[in-house]
């Protein structure tokens, strides 16, 4: 009975679900699993991001892709790797010999001047917890996309490699997420801060129009870690979060029947990364991201009428794409 009852939640994950209680970071198997870290040193000005893509393509057989972004200088480098894999039971991801990490280390290597080999700390963790950012959503099989954020603003240590420049991250914050389904959104927005001075608190969203074949919907999750909690919003969670983006500015708007968030961020014209996204059925990348490294992001929380958290971060990772 338990092989039986396994083989069944195997074909349920391979929708792109997870059931109450399980860990939305393991591989599920659908077309597109994305791995993203993304590194900040608030004391030199440095945001550097470290990216992994798991793909299937049409016939079925595994892909990865593999990133590095720095932030001063505008350097960005990516692969495509035809072996990749990632595990089934834990955080765990590889493709080939340019990618491998867990829920412990990061190692990126595309050449002598592109590498990363990163420690996490055990801080800034998701909390124990049903479901992940996404909330009951996380359980609805087939959706076009997910998103779970895993490390809100966690420790690192390590070395750095981008083009010239070579650097520590000795005393670097960290913040982690896994995105997953049938391929990137037609048109998408995402932002990240974790850097408010003093304060340990994180910020990040993610939205675009996803759904379940051909009936789409605009929507955005939202997830701010404060005081040692965790407050997620979004449509699952009966807290809608609105989202207005443009050219160089986002604006994000979520409440629930406790609290409010506002978060305004900008970046500065011209400076976005381009990176490029994987497009997993026809095994290549191609340009879809217009990706600010170090913009500058405004939070406001309120329990009621109680702001309980006024702050800004001039490193925050702001992003809009489309494909």
């Amino acid at each position: 009975m338990r092989a039986v009852r396994s083989a069944h939640v195997s074909r349920y994950r391979r929708t792109g679900a997870d059931l109450p209680w399980g860990d939305p970071r393991r591989y599920h198997g659908v077309p597109l699993e994305g791995y993203c870290w993304r590194f900040t040193d608030a004391a030199a000005g440095r945001v550097v991001l470290a990216l992994c893509g798991v793909n299937r393509d049409r016939t079925g057989r595994p892909w990865g892709f593999v990133g590095l972004a720095a932030h001063p200088g505008g350097y960005f480098r990516s692969a495509i790797v035809a072996d990749a894999a990632a595990d089934r039971r834990r955080l765990g991801v590889r493709a080939g010999t340019a990618f491998s990490a867990d829920a412990e280390h990061v190692r990126l290597d595309l050449g002598p001047d592109c590498r990363l080999e990163a420690a996490l700390g055990a801080t800034g963790r998701w909390p124990r917890a049903a479901f992940g950012a996404l909330g009951g959503a996380h359980a609805v099989p087939g959706l076009s996309q997910y998103w779970h954020p895993h490390v809100l603003g966690g420790t690192a240590s390590g070395t750095v490699t981008a083009g010239g420049a070579g650097f520590a991250l000795a005393g670097a914050r960290v913040y982690a997420e896994k995105n997953w389904g049938a391929g990137f959104p037609r048109r998408w927005w995402w932002g990240e801060a974790h850097d408010f001075g003093a304060d340990p608190v994180c910020v990040a969203f993610a939205g675009g129009r996803v759904g379940i074949g051909r009936a789409e919907v605009p929507a955005t999750a939202l997830v701010v870690r404060l005081n040692g909690h965790v407050l997620a919003l979004g449509l699952a969670q009966g807290a809608p979060v609105r989202a207005r983006v443009g050219e160089d500015a986002w604006r994000v708007r979520g409440r629930s029947l406790r609290h409010r968030v506002e978060l305004e961020g900008t970046g500065v014209p011209g400076a976005a990364h381009a990176l490029t996204v994987p497009v997993p059925e026809e095994r290549r990348a191609l340009p879809g991201s217009h990706h600010h490294l170090a913009a500058a992001v405004r939070l406001r929380v309120w329990r009621g009428r109680r702001l309980l958290f006024a702050g800004e971060s001039p490193l925050a990772g702001l992003e809009r794409g489309a494909t």
